[in-house]
Order: C-alpha cells, then sequence, then structure tokens
C-alpha cells in the first residue's frame, strides 16, 4: 500500500511538472502577455491555413485571416485580409507602423497579398 501511494505522488509531482512546462511554453499564452504589456507579438500556426494569425504591437491586437490559393508552381497562400479588434487602440498609429506589421507578415507568406480593413485601408491610401 506504501508503494502505491509514493508511486501516485511521484505522478502527480511529474503530471504537474509537465502541465507547469507547457504552460509556460504555450503561444497563446505569451501572446496576452505581450497584448498587456504593448509589445509586439506574432501568434500563428503556419502550418494550419484555416487558423488565423494574431499580432499584438503598441497595446493593439491584430487578426489576419489567409486564404490559399495557387501560385506558378504551388499551393500557397495568396491572400490576407487583416483587422484590428479594437478600433480605439489606433490612436497614436503611423503607416511605419503598418509598413511594420506588412513585412513581418510578408515574411511568414512572402506570396502574399495584404489588404486591411477600414479604418486602416483609408490610412494607407492616403498620401
Amino acid at each position: 500500500m506504501g508503494l502505491l501511494i509514493r508511486f501516485v505522488i511521484i505522478a502527480f509531482i511529474v503530471y504537474l511538472f509537465y502541465r507547469g512546462i507547457r504552460y509556460l511554453l504555450d503561444p497563446k499564452r505569451k501572446l496576452d502577455e505581450a497584448y498587456e504589456k504593448e509589445q509586439y507579438y506574432f501568434y500563428d500556426d503556419v502550418k494550419n491555413v484555416r487558423k488565423n494569425f494574431f499580432i499584438t504591437y503598441k497595446g493593439a491586437l491584430f487578426e489576419g485571416e489567409k486564404y490559399l490559393g495557387t501560385t506558378e508552381d504551388s499551393f500557397d497562400v495568396v491572400s490576407i485580409f487583416v483587422w484590428v479588434k479594437d478600433e480605439t487602440k489606433l490612436q497614436g498609429f503611423t503607416k511605419d507602423d503598418f509598413y511594420f506589421l506588412s513585412s513581418e507578415i510578408t515574411s511568414n507568406y512572402p506570396k502574399a497579398e495584404i489588404s486591411w480593413k477600414n479604418p486602416i485601408e483609408e490610412l494607407m491610401k492616403a498620401r
């Protein structure tokens, strides 16, 4: 009986250690933490085209929807539509900020054309 209790306790400790490591390495937790600290973080599952990606930058949370299409020699993400979750968080953003975000998205999806939702689209069109 004593041996069984020891085994259960050791198994429970190993389980807690495993859950702790998974929690610390969880990219969704890192996204939430970066959002709270108003830092940059790109959260994406590049192997799953159906899942949207998220970017947090300067306190704003952006979501991007990926569309699969054909390129010259393969199937790839060819179009991306990006919008901000809360438009009030865009105060203080400049075109340079959106150029930075575009370059980060392009580094992951080089063949994709990026489209922004209003009001970002209007800012990018303005001279």
